[in-house]
């Protein structure tokens, strides 16, 4: 991950500690999507942190796996699901060279996971297009652009964050069900905590096939 010389002794350190840095509530703009889900689908939660995510999605009846690449993370995202009396399937992986399932899952929540560069968002959004199946939802929200004024979590460089553009970019062959920029006051532990920008996306891949042209940009 882009400036990262170990992303998980970077990300270990910053989870030391009992608190949960992100809180143990869901992302909002996530809950608000709850009528798109249903019990019984497979969900994945990528770069899920300590598990506030992913244990939402498992308490909706949904099956869920989650990824995320600090140890001390998923220590305490496994405490979270057995208080909260549900069942994550938890995997400790960098998703650069995690075994993305191909056509897998109804649902891919892609929550704030802009530690990847330019470059590496290309591989990711790859890997999330081909890991959904036909028909399947991602649910996305990330940092936009203006976030860098704001100073109220995410990336320190702009390179990392959204815009609407970069994401119809990727996307854009899907069925787009939402797409925005919004400032909205963030209460999600002590690392989001403020007025902050705000893009989100919730998109539906094609029943077809993906198109062989899709490259994507840095």
């Amino acid at each position: 991950m882009d400036g990262f010389d170990d992303a998980r002794e970077v990300w270990d350190s910053r989870f030391a500690t009992d608190a949960y840095i992100f809180g143990t509530e869901p992302n909002r703009f996530l809950v608000s999507q709850s009528h798109l889900l249903k019990r019984g689908q497979l969900a994945l939660s990528v770069a899920d942190g300590e598990g506030r995510n992913s244990v939402w999605l498992a308490q909706q009846g949904l099956e869920v796996d989650a990824v995320e690449i600090s140890p001390r993370a998923v220590e305490k995202a496994r405490k979270l699901a057995a208080a909260s009396s549900v069942e994550v399937r938890l995997h400790i992986a960098d998703i650069r060279g995690w075994n993305w399932p191909e056509a897998h899952y109804d649902v891919i929540a892609a929550i704030f996971i802009q530690f990847a560069s330019p470059a590496e968002r290309v591989v990711l959004f790859r890997d999330i297009r081909h890991a959904l199946k036909p028909g399947g939802t991602l649910i996305l929200e990330g940092y936009g652009a203006r976030q860098i004024d704001y100073g109220t979590g995410g990336p320190p460089g702009v390179d990392h964050l959204y815009t609407m553009e970069t994401l119809r970019e990727f996307f854009g062959d899907f069925e787009i069900l939402l797409l925005e920029e919004r400032e909205a006051w963030l209460e999600e532990g002590t690392k989001h905590v403020g007025r902050s920008a705000l893009v989100d996306l919730v998109a539906r891949k094609p029943q077809a096939a993906a198109s062989p042209q899709f490259v994507g940009r840095p």
